[in-house]
């Protein structure tokens, strides 16, 4: 039986943390314009796009509940498979594609230990192109029962922020929260040789539910 991660009351919205920087100013706009459009027709018209724009963001920082799927490894993220490709040492790398429409909080693969968790600094071209190679990220590294386990956070052209929730030295649970990527962006993740692939290029993936290898 799977085992689950749903923790929140039932009809309880969650928001994704780290979303309060933007979030909050554009929520905030939008009650003043609404109070405000009561009194004033220029009120009225800036209260229709900011409403649109707050709404926006609370579906795009959306964190729902999982019932997490039982398999070695589970996709990090919801997406779309942009590419499999095998690796020189022996590695497959499984990269997802996250649009800003996708949930954008990341999941852990598998459960382990966290050794180590680094940012690097980069540029910030979109996620589906060959140059978000250079792309700033986040690479995490896990300490498994499949030995040591890669996955990268990939910002996009509109994501300039990555929000680690998760320190070195962490004990995670498979399908664990690990992070939040702003808006359109990328997930790889490093198979271990000798693991095989079980989803296909352009396979829709979601987080903590899609089982991204085959016995």
């Amino acid at each position: 039986m799977p085992h689950s991660q749903t923790s929140a009351p039932r009809g309880r919205v969650r928001l994704a943390r780290g979303a309060s920087p933007w979030l909050l100013p554009t929520v905030a706009t939008a009650a003043i314009s609404l109070v405000r459009a009561r009194h004033s027709r220029r009120a009225t018209a800036l209260a229709v796009p900011a409403t649109a724009l707050a709404a926006g963001m609370l579906w795009f920082f959306r964190d729902p509940e999982r019932e997490i799927t039982e398999g070695r490894v589970i996709s990090p993220a919801d997406g779309v498979v942009q590419s499999i490709m095998p690796w020189k040492d022996g590695r497959t790398r499984v990269a997802i594609f996250m649009s800003p429409l996708n949930v954008h909080v990341n999941r852990a693969p598998l459960a382990g230990t966290v050794t180590s968790v680094e940012h690097i600094p980069g540029g910030f071209v979109p996620a589906f192109n060959k140059e978000s190679e250079n792309n700033e990220r986040v690479v995490w590294h896990f300490d498994t029962e499949l030995g040591d386990i890669e996955m990268v956070q990939i910002a996009g052209a509109v994501a300039r922020r990555i929000v680690p929730y998760l320190p070195q030295g962490t004990k995670v649970e498979q399908g664990e929260r690990i992070g939040l990527i702003r808006f359109g962006s990328r997930v790889d993740i490093y198979l271990p040789e000798g693991v095989d692939v079980a989803v296909e290029v352009g396979q829709t993936t979601t987080a903590g539910v899609t089982r991204i290898d085959r016995d």
